[in-house]
């Protein structure tokens, strides 16, 4: 039975596997495959002494808690927050209600739709009308909710260590401005991240005509520094560079997580699977290349991913520009690997429809090859358009926060306002920002959570967090949202455009009144009379309209060739640590949110920490393994983690993940990871030398989700994951075609009305996990712990199953299958379930009726999909002061009970009431899964299976759908679309 993975269709030998022990078939991991539950029979003995009691109630609180509040929220269009004391005459009890907004990352903001019910924020959609969501949401944006609840954020304003009040902040900060007034704003500075509000700009440019000596400073931890510099020596000044990957059939990603990191990530991973999807049906489609030293969800993505040295990233791409006719003929000399030339030969032959990305964290020496090279296949104006920035500052990041720390080491910063961020966290250590903000003699930081840079600064405001307040921002092509809030300051925070006014000399400011200033002055200069109806629509749609920039006309610079020449790297080091930002939990700001700290990370399927990232083959060399601790030493500093062996990952390199091991943070936070900023410099933001690399004694437990619901069928191996070539595919349509439903002694029980069912494209899935995010947000899905984890125990109720294909140093083939509740129709859990609590409803779904389960998880052994979870310990224990942060749509299960996909009945449920009360069908579309609605890619559709115009059913004619482990013949109504990737023929047999 364990004689190894087993090839599914798409070529012999094709075999994938999921970790590392599996593709050698280790002792561990065989004894987990014959086990249903890994251990537990084993740990049942032991459970009630390893459970720590204090560590489990810190994070039931963390996740549910929100300390007795009251409800509140606004009207529709109001001026102001309407508290839910007295209801609103517009509020249906029960009743959904959209409202549209903005969140924002790294100054950027995305559209979303927030679903309110009974006047309180429940869940996060993206809104169809905005350029940078088009109707999709990724897992931070899903997790905001839960941030908005975090009992542990900031309550009281803070001076010197003591609880204060907001008015004794206020009147030291106005006593000081007549002397800020005498000075001109002399020793006056203000530090804010990234931002692309026009209230803020409209803010400052005014606070700067009432204190022309006042500076403003700005540090987001630098990771977009190359980048803005490459474009000022190439053009001549910053502008952003925005991919059109619609118009593009040939992308090279250049240690670029385009789909999935770049500003409008979700707008780009949209466009590339569309273009992905007409490769199906016959049409052109689109080519994927990519060239890493650190695995991406772009890279996983790749028709042809390639593994390069950190040392050789600019080498290998300098002969690339050559092989294409750009740059002198030396560049491509003995740097070039074997398939160069044909990616290069691609490239060239589809000038004016190809597109190089270069990523953020590369040199500056690099972002000017992918310049000159876009320019040589005809990029501009094509597959890549050059906008006016959105940001308010397109400075260098490390210069403006160097120049303040030097002004502050001197002396010269008497006053100094932080708006958010937390640099004393994030900022490089050599700097020695903490030991500089101890000399400012008034110190103020705006933050929703006590932080590092908190504990060091005279006062501290609570910040209003971005369901709350009201504000502006800008998405990546430069349109405009008004922020409106969700609901009312649950702890009564300030934002930075109410701060600021109280420094402009306003008394009581109002966020609403301000930021309808800066749009009253906007409409002013457009000529729009009925400033009130251009503000109603403006907030109800979420889109100012006419705000996108305008076209930036560049010229490349006639000496980029030499900037490149000049600016090449020398003497490379043997090796090097990469710096990243952790997936979920970025620069550390979302570290005491427990839904992303157990979120499995896309490519590690690593929760609640994080690894230093090693290839096999340096692994090998050092003789290192999977949680081993090792130290890691740079020029800047040096830290400890425990090891994670990373398929893909160059050799050359080790991957740091900043953002974990937080030293001031809330309770879910506390413990998690280890610290990797110290070994930043302000010299080497995202990739420094490495000095050292030592094994210690140590071990560390990493809880990692990737073989916990392993599904093994050496029967019908092409059962479970199916590919193919768009070559293959035109020689053999019916390549994918299963096997036959087997008759059965029981009669297809008709569901005459409705037959709801999915459908997964397997070639539109990225890896996100948005859907696994979006079903807990949903769905009530507590979260349980490392503990819990380690012992297989998470409760999503979707996983993302990520497997390799290929040599473990450099897979060929990365796949991702997002695995739900099949719903099958001969389901094999309903048939062994002692008391009915499994069953099949009038439509077909299959149901839990919680209150009936007993708890034997006889269900959950006769599953083959291994998709159901059961409640081992009471993880959504109610406490009725602790509310807020549920969907009342919604039950909550307690301990004993096992669960699962429901298909989001209740908003099927929802839409059924409607149309018959309205007396008419279902429309197609009219129910939206949580998962559907957040997928990026649209990779799954939902619908009524009956109706023959549906999209799902459309999606289930296609020659490409099966059903998984179909040879058991359960009918499942969650089928797949087989993957299609589209190889460069000449790199077919590499």
């Amino acid at each position: 039975m364990n004689d190894g993975p087993d090839p599914p269709p798409g070529g012999a030998g094709h075999a994938f596997w999921q970790s590392l022990d599996e593709l050698a078939q280790s002792p561990d991991f065989l004894r987990r495959l014959e086990q249903r539950f890994p251990d537990e029979y084993a740990r049942l003995a032991e459970l009630a002494a390893s459970i720590d009691r204090r560590r489990f109630l810190q994070l039931t609180a963390a996740t549910l808690a929100l300390s007795g509040l009251a409800a509140c929220g606004p009207a529709p269009i109001a001026g102001l927050v309407i508290p839910y004391v007295d209801q609103p005459e517009d509020t249906v009890p029960g009743k959904v209600r959209l409202f549209a907004s903005a969140l924002t990352r790294d100054g950027l903001a995305t559209g979303i739709l927030a679903r309110q019910i009974m006047a309180r924020p429940i869940n996060i959609e993206g809104n169809p009308d905005h350029p940078a969501s088009l109707g999709a949401s990724d897992a931070i944006m899903q997790a905001t909710v839960l941030d908005l609840y975090d009992p542990d954020r900031s309550k009281w304003v803070i001076d010197n260590g003591e609880v204060s009040s907001a008015d004794a902040l206020v009147t030291a900060l106005v006593n000081r401005m007549p002397q800020l007034g005498k000075t001109q704003g002399e020793g006056l500075r203000v530090l804010t991240r990234a931002s692309s509000s026009p209230t803020l700009s409209a803010q400052f440019a005014a606070l700067t005509r009432l204190y022309p000596r006042l500076r403003r400073h700005h540090w987001h931890g630098g990771w977009r520094d190359n980048l803005r510099e490459a474009s000022r020596r190439a053009f001549g000044r910053v502008v952003a560079a925005v991919p059109k990957l619609d118009k593009a059939d040939i992308i090279l990603a250049v240690d670029s997580d385009l789909l999935n990191e770049a500003p409008g990530h979700l707008a780009h991973a949209r466009a590339f699977a569309r273009r992905r999807r007409e490769l199906a049906s016959g049409g052109r489609g689109n080519r994927l290349y990519a060239i890493e030293s650190t695995p991406t969800v772009t890279g996983a993505n790749a028709d042809h991913r390639f593994v390069v040295a950190a040392a050789q990233m600019e080498p290998v791409l300098r002969a690339l520009a050559a092989h294409i006719g750009i740059g002198p003929r030396e560049w491509a000399g003995g740097a070039a690997p074997s398939w160069l030339p044909a990616v290069a030969a691609d490239l060239a032959q589809h000038k004016g429809r190809a597109l190089v990305h270069v990523g953020p964290y590369q040199s500056v020496s690099l972002h000017l090859l992918g310049h000159a090279i876009n320019a040589g296949l005809g990029a501009f104006g094509q597959t890549l358009e050059f906008l006016e920035p959105p940001e308010l500052d397109t400075s260098d990041e490390i210069s403006s926060l160097s120049s303040l720390v030097a002004d502050m080491h001197k002396g010269e910063v008497d006053t100094l306002l932080i708006l958010g961020g937390n640099p004393a966290f994030t900022a490089p250590p050599d700097l020695g920002f903490d030991e500089a903000l101890k000399r400012v003699k008034f110190s103020l930081h705006l933050a929703t959570h006590v932080n590092e840079t908190t504990r060091l600064c005279r006062w501290h405001l609570p910040r209003a967090q971005e369901l709350e307040r009201w504000s502006d921002a800008r998405a990546f092509d430069g349109t405009a949202t008004i922020v409106q809030p969700q609901i009312e300051p649950l702890y009564g925070g300030w934002s930075e455009h109410e701060l600021l006014a109280v420094l402009g000399g306003a008394v009581r400011p109002q966020g609403h009144d301000i930021v309808q200033a800066t749009w009253q002055g906007e409409a002013k200069r457009r000529g729009i009379a009925d400033f009130a109806t251009f503000w109603r629509e403006a907030v109800r749609a979420g889109v100012v309209p006419g705000t996108r920039s305008p076209a930036a006309p560049v010229t490349l610079s006639p000496n980029i060739i030499s900037e490149i020449s000049a600016t090449g790297q020398t003497d490379p080091p043997a090796l090097s640590v990469l710096f990243r930002p952790d997936p979920w939990l970025r620069d550390g700001r979302y570290a005491n949110n427990g839904w992303l700290q157990e979120l499995p990370r896309p490519l590690t399927k690593l929760t609640w920490d994080n690894a230093v990232l090693v290839a096999p083959a340096l692994a090998k060399e050092r003789g290192l393994a999977n949680e081993d601790v090792v130290a890691v030493e740079t020029e800047a500093g040096r830290v400890k983690g425990p090891v994670w062996v990373m398929p893909g990952q160059a050799a050359d390199a080790v991957t740091v993940l900043v953002g974990f091991g937080r030293r001031v943070v809330g309770r879910v936070g506390a413990g998690t990871g280890f610290d990797g900023f110290p070994l930043r410099s302000s010299n080497t933001l995202t990739e420094a030398p490495l000095r050292r690399l030592a094994k210690t004694d140590q071990k560390w437990p990493l809880a990692t989700t990737q073989v916990h619901q392993h599904i093994h069928d050496p029967l019908h191996p092409g059962d479970i994951l199916r590919f193919g070539t768009v070559e293959e595919l035109r020689r053999n349509p019916d390549m994918f075609k299963g096997q036959s439903p087997q008759d059965s002694l029981y009669p297809a029980w008709p569901y005459p009305r409705y037959a709801w069912a999915m459908a997964i494209n397997l070639s539109s899935c990225i890896g996100c996990a948005s859907c696994t995010m979006a079903c807990a947000a949903e769905n009530n899905i507590p979260v349980v712990g490392k503990d819990q984890v380690l012992r297989d125990r998470e409760m999503h109720w979707i996983r993302v199953d990520r497997y390799y294909r290929g040599d473990e140093n450099a897979p060929t083939e990365t796949l991702f299958q997002p695995v739900p509740c099949m719903h099958c129709e001969d389901a094999p859990c309903e048939v062994v379930c002692p008391v009915e609590a499994t069953m099949h409803d009038h439509d077909g779904l299959n149901v839990m009726v919680y209150n009936r389960c007993v708890g034997t998880r006889f269900c959950s052994n006769n599953c083959p999909y291994k998709v159901r979870r059961f409640n081992w310990i009471n993880y959504t224990k109610r406490d009725p002061r602790l509310d807020l942060a549920w969907n009342p749509d919604l039950t909550v299960r307690a301990r004993g009970v096992m669960e699962k996909c429901t298909y989001c009945i209740q908003r099927i449920r929802e839409a059924e009431i409607t149309a018959d009360r309205e007396g008419r069908r279902v429309r197609d579309g009219e129910v939206r899964t949580a998962c559907q609605a957040a997928c990026p890619t649209e990779a799954i559709v939902f619908g009524d299976q009956n109706d023959a115009h549906s999209a799902v059913r459309k999606r289930k004619d296609s020659p490409l759908d099966y059903g998984m482990l179909e040879g058991l013949n359960t009918k499942p109504r969650t089928t797949y679309e087989a993957r299609i990737t589209n190889p460069n023929p000449a790199l077919a047999e590499g």
